[in-house]
């Protein structure tokens, strides 16, 4: 990709996880992680196309923290798969917060991409 178009800092992370669709699971690996999403690899014969929606889980050992997400497909090249943060509860929000910050060694940064990320909320209506 010749220009960044990322709003959010990406961090990389190296962990299993478990993308839930409609009827079927697929375990997968966490290639980066943002506030906005996800990359993963998807296991040999597996694709998705753009606009699936399913749940990404992640856990983290051995403290046996959850964070889920509801992603959608945004782009699928190969075995990587490019996800979207569409929703996150407040516990997993705060995990990935921890886990960001802990990365970047930089809570400015994240301070950023968690002032983009409610700004962009209250702008489609979610400021309740």
């Amino acid at each position: 990709m010749s220009h960044e178009r990322r709003h959010f800092t990406r961090v990389h992370f190296d962990a299993p996880a478990l993308l839930k669709l409609d009827h079927s699971s697929l375990r997968v690996h966490i290639l980066d992680l943002s506030l906005k999403g996800a990359l993963v690899a998807l296991p040999p014969g597996h694709g998705l196309e753009s606009g699936t929606l399913c749940q990404l889980q992640l856990t983290l050992a051995p403290s046996n923290v959850h964070i889920t997400m509801a992603v959608e497909v945004a782009r699928h090249e190969e075995h990587q798969t490019g996800l979207r943060c569409l929703h996150m509860d407040l516990d997993s929000i705060t995990h990935l917060r921890r886990l960001i910050e802990w990365q970047l060694g930089d809570a400015a940064l994240l301070d950023r991409d968690l002032s983009q990320l409610v700004a962009g909320a209250k702008r489609v209506g979610y400021d309740d």
